[in-house]
């Protein structure tokens, strides 16, 4: 078989103008705020009128534990959104956005990979309709206004030791986590120490992903918490006057990007916080428009099951009053070898007993999504090293837990390669099995709620927090924040809160060594581990190896 890149595979794509993807919707060209001829906006109007059409079947994709070997669940959501549409269902792929971070440092893009991609994928890798740069410029045109009301004379009264509000930028640059800002003289302001984040790790970024129309994002700018005064009290941004300004900056990335997928079925495209330091969903926005306008949207939630979909289910369904039909756990052989304890070298080498060690992960992710009430499918995706014996040690493993594990070649064969998975999905969606509920109350307090996602979800024996951080979460409920949800910052690869302990642990420690009240966005950060919200680039970035070629094409690109 001639292997190509992904990137060769989308150049070659033979895209439909992105009018005629609209249609086959029902939108208009007169709705579409065109990008170019292949990518465009969805107005704010036609969306506004689309709130008394009923509602189609949500759909999660989630994953075990993410290794070095690859696990493919954004292949998976756009090949199953394909397959949906192969055997005749109105169906539309939902995910988030590349952060340029990531594409420049090691983990890749997020347009899917092989036959099962959106396109087109450069754009959507690199700058797209500019969401990205929006947001970073919204959240610092804050960051700008705080320091010039303490210039000013600083009216409201802010302590500068109290500045919660950093600044962002959407690039790995671990230089810039903590940083002097205002050096330099009386003319440049007050010296106080600051930090930078990453841009899918601002407030901004949620809020924008969490509001349901442009009047409750303004609204969530408005409650975002800048800092405190000497007596402790909140100065928020409305107070600055900021939430208009951020408004306006954001007017247009609050709307929903329309794409393609390599077999020109629809594809929404819009916000992209991490799930291992943010909430790991796409938009508010994009999924209950996708959702008046199909009969089954496929959405994704990032990393594992233990980060993307508990915080899909307990903060984006929770808020957004959404009720998912099914899940789909991706897993793959390598993967679950690796979590068996096989380096990375030896994958290629056939290993059951491994690979059944590994399955223990795998179960336990089927386990902690069954919890939410949600009906599960396995999705095996399938690697060319994978033996016979290996897949049917996974099918096996999974029958046992009362589910099915289903092998799909979508990033080889497209759609053709994933219809028995788009059968069941729809098989599962269809069945009303679905009781969807939240892991916890409302009412439960903050440092409760933590334990309750370190217990049930992660297996964690206790949670350790410093005086400091638990005085911190009873201040907030004094203060009315005590029935927000909470958002989990946490190493990606594993249950606990070491990167290197793979497979499914329990009894282990989790310390919360810092805690961020998101008003805006309306939940609370338990930050955990090391875990940075401003990462840093590897010893051999991905951008040494992406240029131009003669051409002036993008070469490198995955």
């Amino acid at each position: 078989m001639d292997i190509k890149s992904d990137i060769e595979i989308a150049r070659v794509a033979k895209k439909k103008p992105i009018t005629e993807i609209g249609q086959r919707l029902g939108i208009s060209h007169t709705d579409l705020i065109p990008y170019g001829h292949d990518k465009a906006k969805i107005s704010q109007e036609f969306i506004a009128g689309l709130k008394d059409r009923p509602d189609g079947k949500l759909i999660l994709v989630t994953a075990i534990n993410p290794t070095p070997a690859g696990e493919g669940k954004t292949t998976t959501t756009v090949g199953l959104g394909d397959g949906l549409n192969r055997i005749g269902k109105k169906a539309i792929v939902c995910i988030r956005e590349a952060s340029l971070g990531p594409c420049f440092g090691v983990k890749g893009g997020a347009a899917g990979g092989g036959y099962a991609q959106v396109v087109p994928m450069e754009d959507i890798n690199l700058h797209f309709t500019g969401d990205f740069h929006a947001i970073t410029s919204a959240h610092n045109l804050l960051s700008a206004l705080v320091d010039n009301h303490i210039y000013w004379g600083n009216e409201l009264g802010i302590d500068t030791r109290r500045v919660t509000w950093r600044r962002v930028m959407d690039m790995n640059d671990r230089a810039l986590r903590e940083i002097v800002c205002a050096l330099g003289g009386p003319a440049n302001g007050f010296p106080r120490e600051a930090g930078f984040d990453i841009t899918v790790a601002s407030e901004v970024m949620a809020i924008l992903c969490l509001a349901r129309d442009l009047k409750d994002l303004e609204k969530r700018l408005g409650d975002i918490i800048v800092g405190y005064r000497r007596d402790k009290s909140p100065v928020f941004a409305r107070d600055l006057k900021a939430d208009g300004a951020m408004a306006v900056l954001l007017k247009d990335a609050v709307l929903p990007n329309l794409v393609q997928t390599l077999e020109n079925n629809p594809a929404f495209v819009h916000g992209g916080p991490f799930a291992n330091i943010a909430h790991g969903c796409n938009s508010v926005v994009a999924t209950t428009t996708a959702l008046k306008l199909a009969d089954y949207v496929v959405t994704e939630a990032g990393f594992g099951a233990d980060l993307g979909a508990e915080k899909f289910f307990d903060i984006k369904c929770r808020k957004a009053g959404l009720k998912p039909a099914a899940a789909v756990i991706v897993a793959t052989v390598r993967a679950l070898k690796m979590n068996g304890g096989v380096k990375k070298e030896d994958l290629g080498t056939p290993n059951v007993e491994a690979l059944t060690k590994g399955c223990a992960n795998l179960g336990r992710h089927v386990a902690n999504v069954r919890k939410f009430g949600v009906p599960v499918v396995v999705a095996i995706n399938h690697f060319i090293s994978d033996t016979e014996a290996e897949i049917a040690a996974v099918k096996e493993y999974v029958a046992r837990l009362g589910s099915d594990a289903i092998l799909c070649r979508h990033w080889a064969e497209g759609s053709a390669g994933i219809e028995e998975l788009a059968l069941k999905v729809a098989e599962l969606a269809d069945s009303g099995q679905s009781d969807f509920r939240p892991l916890y109350p409302d009412a439960l307090s903050l440092m409760e709620k933590i334990e309750t996602v370190a217990s049930k979800i992660y297996h964690a024996g206790e949670v350790t927090a410093d005086k400091a951080v638990r005085d911190q979460l009873k201040a907030w409920e004094a203060q009315g924040y005590g029935d927000l949800p909470v958002c989990m910052a946490k190493t990606q690869y594993s249950f606990s809160t070491d990167p290197n302990l793979r497979g499914a642990p329990e009894g282990h420690s989790v310390h919360v060594r810092e805690v961020r009240l998101s008003a805006g966005a309306g939940f609370v950060v338990a930050i955990t581990g090391e875990i940075m919200t401003m990462p840093g680039l590897p010893r051999s970035p991905s951008s040494e190896r992406i240029f131009l070629n003669s051409d002036g094409e993008v070469e490198g690109l995955f």
